[in-house]
């Protein structure tokens, strides 16, 4: 298929799907587009023989969408700028110490958690997986997703100060998720590996620190130019370009395409656009990146619904990954209890709030598109659809839960 007749038919079938939940089914935005994905790409694969047009039809679409690549290197970066555009950043200054704790030491924890007792239960089942691919796992899925978090949370009551951490953990851990698996994935892939300290920490410094740093820079840049003009459209049109630069400077210079965008997110969120400083500027610039946000997410979750499509081989590994969804859970709550534990006075956190942190850590497309870029071996499958079956559950069953969730804590 060429690019022209995959965008058409993605953004075919996503208005579909967005028309038959908002029309019939009813469930919350997102969730309902990837249930109905979801329900859509079992039809066709049970009606295969019955309709095998249509079958080959969304097998090619699916297959012919290099899902890593678009959602890391292209769309990624629109929707985390779009994200954070709507963030406060005095809340999150407020929040710093937990945001910060949960973002790296809270990743790093509950990947060794995760890691350790998936390595414990294939022992058990007498599945091979090296040690070194199940903390590979635990890397690529222990993140939050910020695509899945922040669509989640706008239809959830959650107190405020929780929603802060929560969406600024989603925004934030991605450096430190994507570090933990670059540096696995590199003695994944070498027979006699060694990862040095120093090389650890230049790595760290390139991807985080330079991320930061190309954000920075380009919310500046973006921010001056367009102060000094007062046409919407150029305004738009300028935003539009920065995060489009950000992409492509951060594939070019291996720094986190992520954190650059929630930078330069921040930074133009909290700052007034327009010589004249118009308020209804500023409210039409974040309307416009809200609505780029929701086409891009129904767009997003679609894809990760028709992934099923050219994932048959889910069915064999169904018991590793109910035994990975209830590992991510238990990795997530020790990752963030102990801490709480340790640092009471910094952090200030009760069962309750601990309970809500951990039910709102919902995972999505950024694992599967990392477990989609891990290399060819014995191993990449069983990952794979794992990751998938953790999403899934992450997306449907935590996101449509979490508002009961949230009141029963607050009630008590």
């Amino acid at each position: 298929m060429n690019t022209f007749t995959i965008i058409t038919a993605l953004i075919t079938i996503s208005a579909l799907i967005s028309y038959i939940n908002n029309r019939f089914i009813k469930l919350p935005g997102t969730i309902g587009v990837i249930v109905v994905s979801l329900l859509l790409s079992l039809l066709i694969l049970f009606t295969g023989k019955i309709f095998p047009d249509a079958y080959t039809f969304i097998k090619d679409l699916t297959s012919s969408i290099d899902f890593t690549q678009t959602l890391l290197d292209i769309m990624l970066g629109f929707l985390l700028f779009a994200s954070a555009l709507q963030f406060d950043f005095q809340k999150l200054r407020e929040q710093r110490y937990p945001v910060l704790i949960l973002s790296t030491i809270g990743v790093i924890g509950s990947t060794f958690i995760f890691g350790y007792l998936l390595y414990w239960a294939t022992e058990l089942l007498h599945i091979e997986l090296p040690l070194l691919y199940c903390l590979l796992f635990g890397a690529l899925i222990s993140p939050t997703d910020p695509v899945a978090v922040m669509s989640v949370l706008k239809k959830s009551k959650v107190p405020s100060s929780l929603e802060t951490i929560i969406g600024g953990e989603s925004l934030l851990n991605d450096g430190t998720g994507i570090l933990l698996f670059v540096i696995l994935k590199e003695l994944a892939v070498q027979e006699q590996a060694h990862v040095s300290f120093a090389h650890t920490m230049s790595l760290f410094s390139q991807e985080v620190f330079g991320g930061i740093l190309l954000g920075v820079i380009s919310g500046l840049v973006a921010y001056r130019t367009m102060k000094r003009v007062d046409d919407f459209q150029i305004i738009v049109m300028v935003s539009l370009s920065m995060v489009m630069v950000i992409s492509v400077l951060g594939a070019m210079l291996h720094v986190s395409i992520p954190l650059a965008a929630v930078s330069a997110g921040l930074i133009l969120g909290n700052t007034s656009l327009g010589t004249k400083q118009s308020e209804d500027m500023q409210k039409y610039f974040h309307n416009v990146w809200h609505l780029i946000d929701e086409l891009l997410n129904t767009i997003l979750f679609v894809m990760i619904g028709l992934q099923i499509v050219v994932m048959p081989f889910l069915k064999n590994y169904w018991l590793t990954g109910l035994f990975a969804i209830v590992f991510v859970l238990v990795a997530r709550a020790m990752s963030i209890y102990i801490p709480s534990l340790l640092l009471k006075r910094s952090l200030k956190t009760t069962y309750k709030g601990i309970t809500i942190l951990v039910w709102a850590g919902l995972r999505g497309g950024i694992s599967v598109a990392l477990a989609m870029s891990l290399p060819e071996s014995p191993y990449k499958e069983i990952i794979l659809s794992g990751s998938y079956f953790v999403v899934l559950f992450s997306i449907i069953v935590q996101g449509l839960t979490l508002k009961r969730v949230v009141n029963r804590m607050i009630a008590q």
